[in-house]
């Protein structure tokens, strides 16, 4: 039996067969795992387009994480594909190029608010809204990038990822006593869509690679998704309110 076998896992943020939904999802099939699929907007039809590359059939429904008549309504929606839900894998975050690239000091309020909202506080809108389907023993994993540090040019996406993992934490708190984990994966540099609109992506990503006692192949986005995988299934099944790097070894490393 695979490791997800019998359960059903919802994924976000699945855009091309590059991100790291994309291979969780093609590893929660493999592992015997239903997946359901969210896209967001005009995107959602490049979703639908990418779902037809995983082994299996996976459905597609439309989801804006800062839409709360589509945060009402998902569980409903949900229950058109699955009875129940065993993960939620929270991989959505957003930045405008107004405010990373060195421009941290002359950030807006309005781009900033979208940022965080996007990127941090809707892990907690997407776990309220699953959680009618999901049920103690569930597991809810987020993606993060390391936001112990000011990385250079990360700006106010880094600022927006610390949100993230405090926000992972309170949950991880107050959703325990129903039995749901909420645990995160912090990757290393990977060359995803989202990654690579990142101003200097390039230099932290040639950094990386020299630093890692592993090593690091930013065009591998399957030591994430194994990890991800690792944490929706059973095997983490005392594990709450962590952080799980994924990275190489870089965040062991002094400067």
């Amino acid at each position: 039996m695979g490791l997800l076998e019998g359960k059903n896992l919802l994924v976000t943020g699945v855009l091309t067969d590059r991100s790291i939904a994309f291979e969780v999802a093609r590893m929660a099939q493999a592992e015997g795992g239903g997946v359901v699929l969210t896209g967001f907007g005009k995107a959602a039809r490049l979703t639908a387009a990418t779902a037809k590359r995983l082994p299996k059939p996976a459905p597609v429904i439309g989801l804006d994480v800062t839409d709360q008549a589509d945060l009402d309504s998902l569980a409903e929606r949900l229950r058109a594909h699955v009875d129940r839900l065993d993960a939620v894998v929270h991989s959505i975050g957003f930045a405008s190029g107004r405010i990373m690239g060195g421009r941290f000091l002359d950030g807006g309020w309005a781009d900033v608010a979208t940022s965080i909202e996007t990127s941090a506080f809707s892990l907690k809108s997407l776990a309220m809204a699953a959680r009618p389907l999901l049920g103690r023993g569930g597991a809810i994993v987020g993606l993060t990038f390391d936001a112990r540090y000011a990385w250079p040019l990360y700006d106010w996406m880094g600022v927006s990822k610390a949100a993230l993992e405090a926000t992972a934490r309170y949950l991880a708190r107050d959703l325990g006593p129903d039995g749901i984990r909420v645990n995160l994966v912090s990757a290393g540099p990977l060359k995803t869509v989202a990654a690579t609109a990142i101003p200097g992506f390039e230099q932290l990503e040639g950094r990386w690679s020299k630093r890692a006692p592993l090593g690091w192949d930013s065009a591998d986005p399957g030591p994430a998704a194994r990890a991800v995988v690792a944490l929706a299934s059973d095997l983490f099944a005392a594990t709450t309110g962590e952080i799980v790097h994924v990275d190489g070894g870089v965040h062991a490393m002094g400067q």
